[in-house]
């Protein structure tokens, strides 16, 4: 067995919380030898491995470096890439991908965990700007989700709203589970155009505002589709192209991430200032925080997130995004940086 396959069979094996740490140094060794981009990066913040001893202390690379830069910690021609969407006269980010088979078995392992086997539901996606470009990972696993479900009724729908809502009145005359899995604006649009009862759906937003419609809040958006479909929740998924693996919040606001996956919070004024939280031992859930989340500490500033499924690329991403963690691991996410780029990229330039 390869160091590669060694470190997969580990991260996908990880339970217990006090494990975590130690694999996320040893990512961190593996890919500061074989990613190029990455130890660069390192190197100019002087940050050398032998003084990388706890998690905080590991360098997280801007993910505005995937738009400039092939960020691979192979050597090999890739099979794949994942772009981002771009507004007019921005650059994507591109991520490359060496085997397809660890981002699946991230999403899928990841989606069991939360919600079960897709079996279990008809999926349907409404991804429309992701189903009309190439190279979407959210469309990657929306239909990995679809073809897992083995429902003659899951499948996508583009712009053809008035179709989505006679399956979904057919469907919520049965006793099927359904996943309808959206993006935010297009979702907003279904929901004004056609609201009813939907009692045996989940509603899963995946972001995606920006653009399209006028921004608003997360908890505004949830409130105006909770009504809109009679929910008293709505489902969140937290992921990106520069991440293997996803986060998700089944109403509450708070994410949760698989036992793979972590988000750390940086100070907004210092990027290299990182602190941590602890997190539940998935092992014995049970035996974890005991103290009322209204009573819990929180840090806010920058989301970085520890992504070990992220093996071929970097791990250790600082992203655009505005954060809240709280002491059980969980986070929020409230916003963006008013600024399009993560400090520290013109380290790279």
């Amino acid at each position: 067995m390869t160091e590669f396959e060694q470190l997969i069979d580990r991260i996908f094996g990880l339970q217990a919380d006090d494990s975590f740490e130690e694999a996320a140094l040893e990512v961190f060794r593996y890919q500061y030898v074989r990613n190029e981009v990455y130890r660069r990066y390192c190197d100019l913040l002087g940050r050398a491995p032998a003084e990388i001893d706890r998690i905080e202390k590991i360098p997280f690379l801007p993910v505005e470096l995937f738009k400039s830069h092939r960020v691979v910690s192979f050597n090999r021609a890739e099979s794949h890439v994942f772009t981002s969407s771009a507004t007019t006269g921005s650059v994507p980010a591109s991520h490359f991908v060496y085997d397809l088979a660890v981002y699946e078995r991230s999403f899928m392992e990841g989606f069991r965990l939360f919600y079960g086997a897709p079996s279990g539901y008809c999926v349907l996606a409404l991804l429309p700007g992701y189903l009309e470009r190439k190279g979407s990972s959210l469309v990657y696993m929306a239909d990995r989700l679809i073809r897992e479900s083995g429902h003659a009724d899951s499948g996508f729908y583009l712009d053809d709203l008035d179709g989505l809502a006679l399956r979904l009145k057919r469907l919520m005359e049965s006793s099927t589970r359904v996943l309808l899995l959206g993006v935010s604006f297009a979702l907003l649009d279904f929901a004004e155009k056609h609201p009813m009862p939907l009692r045996n759906a989940i509603v899963m937003e995946t972001g995606g505002m920006k653009g399209r419609r006028r921004e608003m809040t997360r908890q505004e958006l949830h409130e105006k589709l909770c009504k809109a479909f009679q929910q008293e929740s709505i489902h969140s998924e937290y992921g990106m192209t520069e991440l293997f693996s996803q986060a998700y919040s089944k109403g509450s606001g708070r994410f949760e991430c698989p036992p793979w996956m972590r988000v750390l919070i940086r100070d907004s004024n210092d990027p290299l200032e990182v602190s941590g939280s602890p997190r539940r031992d998935m092992a014995n859930p049970d035996e974890a925080v005991t103290e009322p989340r209204e009573n819990m500490g929180t840090r806010s500033g920058g989301i970085n997130v520890v992504d070990l499924a992220n093996i071929q690329s970097c791990s250790f991403l600082a992203t655009e995004d505005l954060g809240r963690l709280h002491q059980d691991g969980t986070f929020e996410v409230p916003g963006r940086f008013d600024h399009s780029e993560v400090r520290g990229c013109n380290l790279m330039a």
